[in-house]
């Protein structure tokens, strides 16, 4: 019996934001042909933030989750695309049907980047839907947690940890959380907000190994004493899905699907968008790497936009919120470092901190300081000089 076909104008890999907002975008420009979303999730497009806050917290769940907006495709979770021809503009489902389409989308997204230590495999971790329940499940009958990586869902997810009245350890290769990208400054005061949830914090503390003991979970560390607890979770990044592109012959570099500030990849007819994209952003004049909730939206919009034969293009810089207990950060930047940061302080402990590459403004990062949230992100696209602070810098 030969197996299904079915036909699409524009198939879709993936079932996160870029993919949901690109279904959109591709019907509200005219875009010909079915729609077909293919999704290895079992569940249709969600939002993903909450995840490590009000659902970690024993809040919101299933449905409530589920990403607004008419998308008018067809929508097949719990699939997966084996391969992909692009000559022959074919795809094979591992249920072994076939999709053969006009165009295609890539928006496969990251997948929970695993520790490379010794029984790392046996630790939770927090990408999916069914990871959040899982994780859910298993603190139900535990006293205390580790997490492993103070990076914004180690964080998130240790201070909702802490509401549930666990006993929580960041165990963190960083003195304090995200100096590396933020700077000391600004890791202090994420560090100062964890200490206000009831947060343990052990900066500078690698994490050698993970292991089961007769007392619980154990986390291995170098030069230091081990930390014991009922769970551990590991939030130590993403790792990019590039590899059904990078086997179709479709140019990847930095494990990335190289696009254009339209989303179009190095073959005619596929685009990719979201963290699996190496996406060129036209006011930045390169390509960037981003993981943030916000730009695969903005990227999904534009490559349905593109295929379906409108005018768009990636131009805004990346930028995110992360919401710690009560305290939420804003930040926007291009991504690829800075040499000179300045933090102003406000009332009731708010702060901006200002970010320069070159003389230039690169970021922004505020708490509890909107308007300069706004404007800053305006002086990063523009790459202005200036922030307009009192003393001129």
């Amino acid at each position: 019996m030969n197996a299904p076909v079915t036909t699409a104008g524009l198939l879709i890999v993936g079932g996160g934001p870029a993919a949901h907002h690109a279904a959109i975008a591709y019907r509200e420009h005219g875009g010909p042909g079915p729609v077909l979303l293919v999704s290895d999730d079992d569940t249709p497009p969600y939002f993903r933030p909450p995840l490590s806050k009000e659902l970690l917290r024993g809040g919101t769940d299933g449905p409530d989750l589920l990403l607004p907006g008419r998308t008018g495709a067809e929508v097949r979770t719990g699939r997966r695309v084996e391969s992909l021809s692009v000559a022959d503009r074919l795809a094979r489902l591992d249920d072994g049907g076939t999709v053969a389409f006009r165009q295609c989308l890539l928006a496969t997204g990251s997948a929970a980047a695993a520790l490379p230590v010794p029984g790392a495999d046996t630790a939770l971790y927090l990408r999916t839907l069914a990871d959040a329940r899982t994780l859910d499940e298993r603190i139900g009958y535990a006293g205390s947690a580790i997490v492993v990586g103070s990076g914004f869902i180690g964080c998130e997810a240790a201070a909702s940890l802490a509401r549930r009245g666990l006993r929580v350890t960041v165990c963190s290769d960083e003195r304090v959380p995200q100096a590396a990208r933020l700077g000391d400054a600004v890791g202090d005061r994420l560090a100062g907000w964890l200490a206000e949830e009831g947060v343990t914090l052990r900066g500078g503390a690698e994490v050698t190994g993970i292991g089961t003991t007769a007392s619980g979970r154990v986390v291995q560390l170098r030069d230091a004493e081990p930390e014991l607890a009922d769970v551990v979770l590991v939030a130590a990044g993403a790792t990019p899905r590039a590899g059904l592109a990078a086997d179709a012959g479709i140019a990847v570099r930095s494990g990335r699907v190289v696009v254009d500030e339209r989303m179009r990849s190095s073959a005619p007819g596929v685009f990719a968008a979201g963290d699996v994209a190496l996406a060129y952003n036209a006011a930045a004049g390169r390509h960037l790497a981003v993981e943030h909730w916000g730009e695969a939206e903005a990227m999904g919009t534009v490559a349905g936009t593109t295929a379906a034969g409108g005018d768009a293009r990636w131009d805004s810089p990346p930028g995110f919120w992360t919401v710690i207990g009560d305290r939420t950060l804003k930040y926007t930047a291009w991504g690829d470092g800075f040499d000179e940061v300045a933090l102003e302080s406000h009332d009731g402990g708010g702060f901006t901190a200002w970010y320069r590459s070159g003389g230039v403004v690169c970021g922004v990062a505020t708490h509890l300081a909107d308007g300069d949230h706004e404007r800053g992100t305006e002086l990063v696209r523009r790459g202005a000089t200036s922030t307009g602070r009192p003393d001129g810098r």
